[in-house]
């Protein structure tokens, strides 16, 4: 039996692997961020998956803060620092090549929200 929002945040890693590449060769401190970012997403769900009670909602409030952290498509008034809008406002990406990207991290981090909530 899969695990769809883990299945999710995997897709999410291979999709941002040639954004990763590109980034990494412009600026590899930005690509860095965005890495570590997305694999905590992914990890945390993973860990969140095999607990229960607080301490699995607790991990799932993690993973939709890292996940908020690669991409944070709430609003224009975003809160913090989100690794892709970055890159896009820096011109290192474009909209078209981490559009995406975009598409699936706003999934995950609805899934992760529900099951949190």
């Amino acid at each position: 039996m899969t695990f769809d929002a883990y299945d999710r945040s995997l897709l999410l890693l291979r999709t941002l692997r040639p954004l990763l590449e590109k980034l990494g060769a412009i600026d590899p401190k930005l690509a860095d961020q965005l890495r570590r970012a997305a694999q905590s997403t992914t990890l945390n769900i993973a860990e969140a998956s095999r607990r229960s009670g607080r301490d699995r909602r607790n991990r799932f409030r993690i993973s939709l803060g890292s996940a908020d952290e690669v991409a944070d498509t709430r609003s224009p008034s975003r809160p913090g620092p989100v690794a892709l809008d970055v890159a896009m406002a820096l011109g290192y990406l474009d909209e078209l090549a981490t559009a995406p990207a975009l598409e699936l991290v706003d999934r995950v981090r609805a899934m992760t929200y529900r099951l949190c909530h």
